[in-house]
């Protein structure tokens, strides 16, 4: 039964998004985030591939490409911010939208770069523009959804971000291999193929600002921005695409949020400052180490050329009794196949990032399935604790293949990523969670920046090291996940205290009469 004040009319903002209901909208916003977080990998991950197979071309070396693959993490630390300052402030759609449109020409304009540094710079520019859509596809879909379908949305969104490098697999696999080569003096550049796969990874992010030009925007956010009766009438309107009839029967008078949830948006300055005072630094430091800790995407942005490396090795038949790094190591022996388009990645490491990349999404569809009995916090402590160690004993075991498994189990932990944000999304209020999430994902990211460089070197230099060090460190992080609390021990709480007070109501009014 949905509670509303016997005072004021007023229904619980929580209470009328759950009659609106999940059905077709919600399928529709949750599918669409999906996209949105597919188009963000493909200008933020697109270099992953672009490092390796422009190599040739642009004559880079490995300090180079180092600064190819992390110079673009500058752009989404700045962005992510000013991204999530202006979705709090504008909302979540509008922002979405520019980032959408500017994102994808930038990265199309990167195609035609003369030189690496010209491709870095606007790789940087384009990730810059990208960085927010990731946070606030979260946040969007959050706000959209009832709160029991909420968990099950964020994490069925995360599951199609963890497929979005496989899809780029995929789309790799027919282009990569083309032999043309168009010159274009006016730029003096030869067309081919690692450019056209740089511009077909901008179209994503226009078929995704199409589709939420037709959506509405965070009901939530409308509310809290002071414009109750638009946040009525999207509600409704939810109501109506949900249900397939009229929303007479909502009868929403008004809308409120619980005590704890705070208004319409505060100044800037009143954004930023809660989230670094009590009780909010607290989880604010919490999330943000979480997030620096977790830097698996540091290995996901060298996965190409590490499954590159791995597979050119094992198909030769040698390196069978070694793990990774010592296969790793074998790998610059190898003669280069004159056959091939030069630079170009194997296309069975491509299938192999692909099988990653599915188990990825399949492990996360599983999570899905459990995450609310077990809880969030304890869902990612087991995470840690197991991908953790299985990145530590993958350079351990004498055999290419038990070490490649114990590599994809490692890999597995990115799922932490969506626990991370549904952790932040639901700790932090309203106003103040687009901010707070693109802020905890920039400590994570300020740090990924370095982590990019570091493991490219160690992989040359000291591989086992790398391994070693990056894991141990994400392996401690459980500890700090032990400090967050448990949030069914909150919704227990919460709930026992609506019925308390609802019991007290009850009883007032039978005094009274």
């Amino acid at each position: 039964m949905f509670k509303t004040e016997e005072n004021d009319g007023k229904m619980l903002f929580e209470d009328a998004l759950n009659m609106a209901g999940f059905g077709l909208y919600g399928n529709m916003i949750t599918i669409l985030c999906g996209l949105i977080v597919v188009a963000f990998a493909s200008i933020v991950f697109s270099i992953t591939f672009i490092v390796s197979t422009s190599a040739c071309e642009l004559g880079t070396t490995s300090a180079q490409q180092g600064l190819m693959a992390s110079g673009p993490i500058i752009g989404i630390i700045v962005g992510g911010v000013i991204c999530g300052y202006l979705a709090d402030k504008f909302g979540r759609r509008q922002v979405l939208l520019y980032a959408l449109i500017s994102g994808a020409i930038i990265n199309a304009f990167a195609s035609l770069s003369p030189n690496w540094i010209v491709l870095l710079i606007f790789q940087t520019i384009a990730c810059f523009c990208a960085a927010g859509q990731y946070s606030l596809a979260m946040t969007l879909v959050s706000e959209c959804v009832p709160i029991l379908m909420r968990n099950k949305a964020i994490l069925s969104v995360t599951s199609i971000f963890l497929l979005a490098l496989g899809i780029m697999a995929v789309i790799a696999m027919p282009v990569i291999p083309l032999t043309f080569s168009i010159h274009v003096p006016a730029l003096g550049i030869y067309w081919n193929s690692w450019r056209l796969l740089l511009l077909v990874y901008s179209l994503p992010s226009l078929i995704a600002a199409v589709w939420l030009y037709l959506m509405m925007e965070s009901p939530k956010f409308m509310y809290v921005k002071g414009r109750e009766q638009e946040a009525i009438e999207i509600i409704q309107a939810i109501y109506r695409i949900n249900h397939g009839k009229s929303a007479e029967a909502l009868n929403i008078k008004g809308l409120k949020l619980e005590a704890q949830s705070t208004g319409p948006l505060a100044p800037s300055k009143d954004q930023i400052k809660p989230l670094f005072t009590m009780p909010l630094l607290k989880y604010t430091f919490i999330v943000t180490s979480l997030f620096m800790c977790q830097q698996n995407a540091a290995f996901t942005t060298w996965l190409p050329s590490i499954a590159n490396q791995f597979i050119r090795v094992v198909q030769t038949g040698e390196g069978t009794d070694k793990a990774i790094c010592g296969i790793l190591r074998d790998s610059r022996d190898i003669p280069v196949n004159p056959d091939l388009v030069p630079c170009s990645l194997n296309k069975m490491s491509l299938v192999f990032i692909m099988i990653i990349c599915v188990l990825q999404s399949g492990c996360n569809i599983l999570l899905i399935l459990v995450v609310n009995r077990v809880g969030r916090r304890n869902m990612a402590i087991i995470i840690t604790v197991v991908c953790g160690l299985s990145g530590i004993v993958t350079n351990l075991v004498p055999n290419a293949y038990a070490s490649a498994i114990f590599f994809v189990i490692f890999m597995i932990s990115i799922l932490n990523m969506g626990l991370y944000t549904a952790i932040a999304v639901h700790i932090f209020p309203t106003h103040l969670r687009a901010l707070a999430v693109a802020l905890t994902l920039t400590g994570g990211r300020l740090v990924n920046f370095a982590a990019v460089q570091i493991l490219k070197l160690l992989l040359e230099v000291n591989c086992d090291l790398g391994f070693y060090l990056f894991n141990s460190i994400f392996t401690a992080s459980a500890i700090i996940l032990a400090f967050l609390p448990d949030e069914r021990y909150l919704h227990k709480k919460r709930k026992e205290e609506n019925t308390e007070e609802e019991s007290f109501k009850m009883l007032e009014s039978k005094l009274s009469s």
